[in-house]
């Protein structure tokens, strides 16, 4: 399989570059030193001469709080870059994984969103990755958007490494409790985007690490598991204010890789303990 994976040194790209080469499969990685994504001539002419089947677009603006005072930069990425992509894969019959995030949705109610929930982001990093997600779809007829949530693994910064840092420096720390998803694990991730790459039916699946908790419990875990001392206090969202609204609902449905019959990730509290095992 002729593979690009973009964003390859974030770190969800690092662990699909690192799960393709497991496999054998010719596999290229490419970032914002290769080319600009948002640049149309230059990402139709870096995917010509690659000619892949399978594009995972891994690349994304991520940084969620900025993002509110650099709303153009946010669209440029997240939407113009992923129409890019989607396009010459259309024009080349390719493959498309999008992946996606929870902050698709407005995180009202306590359910698991579904894959046909209808969307609405509570801030711009959210409207930028929706946007990416229309152009994909409406462009690109073999596509797969991928939603997922609360990300950490070996690369790159993360919530695990800001919670093990901090609780380096301080005896307790306060964490927001009213914030409830799945934290999921690149390697897992990673391992998933490969199967459905492998093999591809096309529409949007929701993958995080099955189970859930609060930011707050995700943090005792943290400091249980690394023997940390560390004491969590639990706090409201209103008492730790960010430039960006954040979802109080992140959980996820995998009930579309089930009838697809993907596999769904294992437990968190699992992926967690293998992350800082390894």
């Amino acid at each position: 399989m002729n593979m690009l994976i973009t964003g390859a040194q974030g770190q969800l790209g690092c662990d699909v570059c690192l799960e393709a080469a497991k496999r054998n499969w010719q596999a290229t990685g490419v970032d914002i030193a290769d080319f600009d994504l948002t640049d149309r001539a230059a990402t139709h002419a870096a995917l010509a001469e690659i000619k892949p089947e399978v594009v995972i677009h891994c690349a994304a603006y991520t940084a969620v709080d900025r993002a509110e005072s650099e709303p153009e930069t946010a669209f440029a990425v997240n939407e113009n870059g992923t129409r890019h992509v989607a396009e010459y894969c259309a024009e080349h019959g390719a493959w498309m994984l999008y992946v996606s995030t929870d902050y698709v949705f407005d995180g009202s109610g306590d359910a698991p969103w579904q894959v046909d929930d209808t969307p609405a982001p509570c801030n711009v990093y959210g409207r930028s990755k929706l946007a990416g997600e229309q152009a994909v779809r409406e462009l690109c007829e073999g596509h797969m958007i991928v939603r997922t949530s609360w990300v950490f693994g070996q690369h790159g910064a993360n919530f695990v490494k800001t919670m093990l840092r901090l609780a380096s420096e301080r005896a307790s720390l306060n964490v927001v409790a009213d914030q409830v998803g799945a934290p999921t694990y690149t390697v897992d991730l990673a391992r998933l985007l490969c199967d459905m790459a492998a093999n591809p039916k096309a529409g949007i699946y929701h993958a995080s690490n099955a189970g859930q908790c609060s930011w707050a419990d995700f943090a005792r875990e943290i400091f249980s598991l690394s023997r940390s001392d560390c004491v969590v206090n639990e706090i409201p969202s209103s008492e730790f204010p960010t430039e960006a609204a954040r979802p109080k609902n992140s959980r996820l449905s995998p009930q579309a890789l089930i009838d697809a019959d993907y596999d769904i990730l294992p437990i968190w509290q699992d992926a967690l303990k293998r992350m800082l095992e390894e």
